[in-house]
C-alpha cells in the first residue's frame, strides 16, 4: 500500500515489405480485431531522420508500415557508422556527417524541402536549432527530447542544465511560429510525450471509478480542474524495465536497453529535477527554484542516477527508482496547474521514477562510483536480451481511490514480434514516435506544441497496438 503522497515520503526477422500483413496477424493475436485498427495518414513528403541510434532503428518498421512512404523516401543523417548495415538493407540513404551548431542549417537544408519532415532522434545536437531550420523550411518537425548542442549537459551552472531550461528554450519559439505555421512538435516518445496522454486516460479512468460527475475536457483549463477535483497531489512515471541479457556486464561496460548517451546525460549529467507540487511543505534542503517561466519545477544539486524514490508499478509492486529528470515532469506540472489570477492555486508534484534494467543500474552504479568517467564500452543491448518487460505508466496519487497506475506492459518476446529491430523499452519508444508523427501529419499548421495539447484519444488510438498490456 502507497502510504505517502509528497515528494519525501522466438523472434521471425521479416522484410519490411511484408510488415503490413505480419502487424495484421500480430495485432489480432494481441486481441485487436482487423476491424479495430487504426487509420494512418498517407504522407506526401520526404523523412529526414536526423541520428540513427536505438529509437532511429526502432521507429523505422513503423514509419514504413504506416505513412505509406518507400524507403527512397526515407534520408538519415548521423554522427557515425553505427547501424549503417540496417540502413543499407531497408535501401533508405544513410549519410555519416556530425553535426554541428555551425554546420547544420548547410548540411541539413539542401535535403529539405516544402512538406518534409524532419525527425530529430539525435544527441548533442540542439533541438531549437534543427526546429527552426525546419520552420524555416516550411516542413514539420519532432523530436522526442529537448535537446541542447553538444556541451550542453556539463557546463554552465546546474540550472542551465536542467529540462526547464532547455523547455524554456523550445516554447520561446511559439512568439516566431505561432499557429498557423508548420507544426513542431517537441518531446514526444513514450515519455516524455505519449505518457501525457496515458495521464489524461487515468484521470477519466479515475472520475469514472470514483463516480465523479465530468465533461471530457477539451482545453487546459479544464483538465486542470478536472485534475483539481479529483484531489490528485503526486504522479510518478513510474517504469520497472525487467530485461536480462544472455551474457552479464563486464567491468568498464555500461549496458542499457535504450541509449546510453542519452541516460548518461540526463542520470548523471543533469540534475535530479521535478514538478513541484502546492501541496508541498517541505522544500529540500539542496533544492533551488528556477528563476525565470512560470516556475513549476525544482531541481536538486545531485544526479538524478544517485536520487533515489519508492514508487510501484502493478508487476513489481514497491521498488527504487531514480528520479531522473524529464521534460514531462515539468510540461505536465505546469499544464495541469490552476490559477486564480495570476496565483497558482493547484499543482500536482511530478516526477520520473525509473529503474531500468539491472545491467543498467550496475552500470550507474560503476559511473557514478569513478567520478562520472564513463565506461570505454557503452552497449544498448537488443538482440542479446533473452526475456523480461518494461512496464511504464503513470501512478497516480491523492485522490479518492488512494493510488491508481495505469500504463503499458510490453514483453522483449512480443515487441520482437510485433517489429523488427525492437526490445520492449525501444517499441514503447517507437509508437510514441509513431504517435506524434500520426499528429504532426494529420495537423500539420498548430505551431510549436508539446505532448500535452494533442488529442489524447486519437494519440492512444495510434499507438496502443505496440504497447501490449494497458
Amino acid at each position: 500500500m502507497i502510504k505517502s503522497i509528497s515528494f519525501f515520503s522466438s523472434c521471425r526477422r521479416v522484410s519490411l515489405s511484408d510488415n503490413k500483413s505480419l502487424f495484421k496477424i500480430m495485432t489480432q493475436r494481441m486481441g485487436y480485431t482487423t476491424q479495430a485498427l487504426p487509420t494512418y495518414p498517407k504522407f506526401e513528403g520526404n523523412f529526414l531522420i536526423v541520428g540513427w541510434g536505438t529509437v532511429a532503428r526502432a521507429s523505422l518498421p513503423l514509419i514504413l508500415r504506416h505513412f505509406g512512404v518507400t524507403p527512397k523516401n526515407i534520408t538519415v543523417v548521423t554522427a557515425d557508422e553505427a547501424g549503417k548495415e540496417v540502413a543499407l538493407k531497408e535501401g533508405i540513404t544513410h549519410i555519416v556527417k556530425p553535426l554541428t551548431t555551425e554546420n547544420s542549417r548547410s548540411v541539413l537544408y539542401p535535403l529539405l524541402k516544402q512538406g518534409d519532415l524532419l525527425l530529430n532522434l539525435s544527441v548533442d545536437v540542439s533541438s531549437v536549432e534543427l526546429a527552426k531550420l525546419a520552420l524555416d523550411k516550411g516542413c514539420l518537425y519532432m523530436d522526442t527530447c529537448v535537446e541542447p548542442a553538444e556541451g550542453g549537459y556539463t557546463t554552465g551552472t546546474l540550472g542551465d542544465r536542467t529540462n526547464y531550461a532547455q523547455r524554456e528554450k523550445a516554447i520561446a519559439l511559439r512568439s516566431k511560429y505561432p499557429k498557423g505555421s508548420p507544426t513542431a512538435l517537441f518531446a514526444h516518445g513514450i515519455n516524455p510525450g505519449l505518457i501525457s496522454s496515458i495521464l489524461k486516460q487515468a484521470l477519466l479512468n479515475i472520475a469514472s471509478e470514483t463516480n465523479l460527475p465530468y465533461n471530457t475536457p477539451t482545453n487546459r483549463t479544464q483538465w486542470a480542474e478536472l485534475m483539481h477535483r479529483l484531489g490528485v497531489r503526486v504522479i510518478h512515471i513510474a517504469e520497472r524495465d525487467t530485461q536480462v541479457t544472455k551474457y552479464p556486464k563486464k567491468p568498464n561496460q555500461f549496458f542499457n536497453t535504450w541509449s546510453v548517451e542519452g541516460f548518461i546525460s540526463e542520470g548523471v549529467f543533469q540534475p535530479a529535477e521535478l514538478g513541484w507540487g502546492t501541496h508541498e511543505r517541505e522544500f529540500p534542503a539542496d533544492g533551488a527554484r528556477q528563476t525565470n517561466g512560470l516556475g513549476a519545477a525544482i531541481y536538486l544539486s545531485r544526479p538524478g542516477a544517485a536520487t533515489k524514490v519508492r514508487t510501484w508499478t502493478p508487476i513489481e509492486q514497491h521498488f527504487h527508482g531514480f528520479l531522473v529528470t524529464h521534460n514531462e515532469s515539468v510540461s505536465i506540472a505546469e499544464y495541469f496547474s490552476v490559477y486564480e489570477g495570476s496565483k497558482c492555486v493547484f499543482r500536482p508534484t511530478v516526477h520520473y521514477a525509473y529503474h531500468p534494467c539491472d545491467a543498467a543500474v550496475q552500470s550507474v552504479h560503476e559511473i557514478l562510483g569513478k567520478d562520472s568517467e564513463k565506461q570505454k564500452e557503452l552497449r544498448v543491448v537488443m538482440d542479446e536480451v533473452v526475456d523480461g518487460h518494461d512496464e511504464l505508466g503513470v501512478l497516480v496519487m491523492g485522490h479518492k481511490k488512494g493510488a491508481y497506475w495505469y500504463g503499458s506492459v510490453l514483453d522483449v518476446h512480443e515487441a520482437r514480434r510485433l517489429a523488427p529491430y525492437n526490445n520492449a523499452t525501444s517499441l514503447q519508444v517507437a509508437s510514441g514516435v509513431l504517435a506524434g508523427l500520426v499528429h504532426c501529419v494529420e495537423n500539420p499548421r498548430e505551431g510549436v506544441i508539446e505532448a500535452e495539447e494533442l488529442n489524447h484519444v486519437r494519440a492512444l488510438e495510434v499507438a496502443k497496438p505496440y504497447l501490449g498490456r494497458m
